[in-house]
């Protein structure tokens, strides 16, 4: 990272404009929509410039990374996992961070309830689901997302805050683009839907990154996982 602060700061006020405006084209509130900063590849300071900015909420992609980083921080901010999580790193992802959005399985479930439950805390969570059908993704099908659900709702350990996907590339921007919309749609119905026969809130939609948060934000994500955007190309 060769940022200064003062151009990430220009840079995450850019970001806020494109939530702002795509929040008044949805006739949402932009207050609903958080920034995750994705700092990964970015030295620790990269997390100090998103909790001096405000955010909230940092995302890693590798548990090992984020070990690394964490006492090299200044500030205080919460940890993400965004990255697939192998089921021999739950545990050190369970003590690490406050969330975990890669959950795609049962077992990893049941680790991370383990692990969270030695370490006497309630680990955050966010179910992700392949909702755009690509076999290049990490994530459930969306067919099981209601069986995974179901095991997730039995772990007492774990909070079970919404879901996360990724929207596949397409070989043009307009495919692209057509397949974020066709992803994100797919989420927020699955979850809506779960919702509604669950009884339980599943309120996060983590959904869409630098390239199309804009349509993220009008299928109804509520954080956008911005790197690019704030950091620069890696």
């Amino acid at each position: 990272m060769v940022i200064s602060y003062p151009e990430f700061k220009a840079r995450a006020d850019a970001v806020r404009a494109q939530i702002t405006a795509a929040c008044a084209r949805a006739g949402r509130n932009p207050e609903d929509v958080q920034i995750l900063a994705v700092t990964k590849t970015h030295p620790a300071a990269a997390a100090d410039y998103a909790a001096r900015y405000g955010l909230r909420a940092v995302g890693e992609n590798r548990v090992q990374e984020a070990v690394e980083k964490q006492p090299l921080c200044a500030e205080k901010i919460r940890w993400e996992l965004i990255g697939h999580l192998q089921s021999n790193k739950a545990k050190l992802a369970a003590a690490h961070f406050d969330r975990v959005q890669s959950v795609d399985s049962a077992k990893l479930l049941k680790l991370l309830d383990r692990s969270a439950g030695e370490l006497g805390k309630v680990l955050g969570v966010l179910l992700q689901i392949n909702a755009g059908n690509d076999p290049a993704k990490f994530g459930a099908e969306p067919a099981d997302a209601p069986l995974l659900l179901d095991a997730a709702l039995a772990c007492p350990h774990l909070r079970i805050d919404g879901f996360m996907t990724i929207a596949p590339l397409g070989a043009t921007p307009a495919e692209t683009a057509a397949h974020a919309v066709r992803t994100f749609e797919n989420l927020r119905t699955i979850r809506d839907d779960l919702a509604a026969t669950t009884g339980t809130p599943l309120r996060e939609l983590s959904m869409g990154m630098s390239g199309d948060l804009e349509a993220a934000i009008l299928a109804g994500s509520t954080q956008v996982r911005v790197g690019t955007a704030l950091y620069g190309a890696r």
